[in-house]
């Protein structure tokens, strides 16, 4: 006898039957707590603002340069924290090497329960739109959600907004003021899945408008828009998916350089 299929047990867990409005049962408060205590960290605040750096070329140019140090307070099991200076900016955090969008929101999570408030995500992109020259960088608002974090944060769409347009504004004028700089402004496709992308997802991407694939955009700006905490992600955009010889070129320090002044400048357009 075929059995009965009941129409819940059927149904597409990654959006299906969540409610978006509920508590978490585990927080991060939580886990931070734990790791201070077994770890014995002291309760440090993390710096105001803070970055992701998926890629580790800002961390590694920094602990190359002996310019940054890590944060004691930092209570991530899974993460350092190094801290930084820029000028007229004061101390900045940064994480490296949180890859993909379920770790970057995890830290992100626990970063702004640590006292970040401001979070700049700078990610290593594919092109799918040439609009010039690699490398340069897009300041992303708006990004496809091919991945499954952001389900969990916002019911079902086809792109992820970044929902501060004022500080998206400031922080454009303020990187397109940087010398040596190309920055441009637009959408990206956020896929967990980068050894997938064939032509027909390419493709698709590009139909919808879409100038680079990264892989953590769309879930910080699902988790900056039911959190309403401030997060600005950008794609620096390197490679054309290793489809020509010498691709993956970033430029000086490997990229470290200009990524930092992307930062510095949108965190001052944030200040301001």
């Amino acid at each position: 006898m075929d059995k009965k299929i009941d129409r819940a047990d059927s149904a597409w867990p990654i959006i299906d039957r969540k409610d978006h409005t509920a508590s978490s049962v585990f927080r991060p408060e939580a886990l931070l707590r734990e790791a201070r205590r077994q770890r014995q960290l002291p309760l440090v605040a993390v710096p105001e603002i803070c970055v992701l750096d998926p890629d580790g070329d800002v961390v590694r140019h920094l602990k190359r340069t002996g310019t940054g140090r890590i944060h004691e307070g930092w209570a991530c099991y899974h993460t350092e924290l190094l801290a930084f200076d820029i000028a007229g900016i004061g101390e900045v955090g940064i994480v490296g090497c949180a890859v993909g969008a379920p770790f970057a929101v995890l830290v992100a999570e626990q970063l702004f329960a640590s006292g970040c408030r401001l979070l700049i995500s700078v990610t290593s992109a594919g092109q799918i739109t040439p609009i010039g020259p690699t490398p340069y960088f897009v300041l992303i608002d708006r990004a496809l959600r091919d991945e499954g974090t952001s389900y969990h944060y916002l019911p079902g769409s086809t792109f992820a907004d970044a929902p501060d347009a004022p500080l998206l504004a400031r922080a454009e004028q303020a990187g397109r003021a940087l010398p040596g700089i190309a920055l441009y402004r637009g959408a990206t496709w956020t896929t967990d899945a980068p050894y997938r992308e064939t032509a027909s997802a390419i493709a698709r991407a590009r139909q919808l408008g879409a100038l680079a694939v990264e892989m953590e955009a769309a879930a910080l700006y699902a988790f900056s828009t039911t959190s309403g905490h401030s997060v600005v992600c950008f794609a620096h955009v390197t490679n054309a998916m290793a489809q020509t010889e010498g691709d993956f070129e970033k430029g000086e320090a490997d990229g470290a350089k200009a990524t930092l002044a992307v930062v510095a400048a949108t965190a001052r357009a944030w200040r301001s």
